[in-house]
């Protein structure tokens, strides 16, 4: 299959699991929604806990909320931040519990992903013994 052909492939398969054209598309999408849905609202627990953790600590870098949520944003999608971790004990204890969720979820969407190509590719293959 030619790099179009993958990327053709691809694009279907993405198109079906948003219109939720087989059990299994449909299973993946509710999973996708249901992380996404409950990322975004840890994002923003979080994001207040830390500003109000950390706005009156010494030495640091969060100050305001737009910062939080910037802090919180970047701790989530596991690529950290140029702002200097916090240093009051809650703000510390929020990073550990942030860092293992974002680890927790990038594990839970890639077996999820591994199951749906597995599954699929078994639906699929059905297919063409049948024809």
């Amino acid at each position: 299959m030619s790099g179009h052909g993958v990327l053709r492939a691809a694009m279907r398969e993405a198109r079906a699991v948003l219109r939720g054209d087989t059990h299994f598309h449909r299973r993946l999408r509710d999973r996708l929604e249901a992380v996404v849905l409950a990322t975004a609202g840890i994002d923003l627990v979080c994001a207040v806990i830390a500003y109000f953790a950390e706005r009156h600590a010494a030495q640091t870098e969060i100050k305001t909320f737009g910062d939080a949520i910037f802090w919180t944003t970047t701790q989530l999608l596991t690529v950290s931040s140029q702002l200097r971790n916090p240093i009051s004990p809650t703000g510390r204890v929020l990073d550990v519990f942030m860092e293992a969720y974002a680890i927790t979820v990038v594990a839970t969407l890639a077996g999820s992903f591994g199951a749906f190509f597995y599954r699929r590719g078994v639906e699929l293959d059905k297919q063409a013994e049948a024809t």
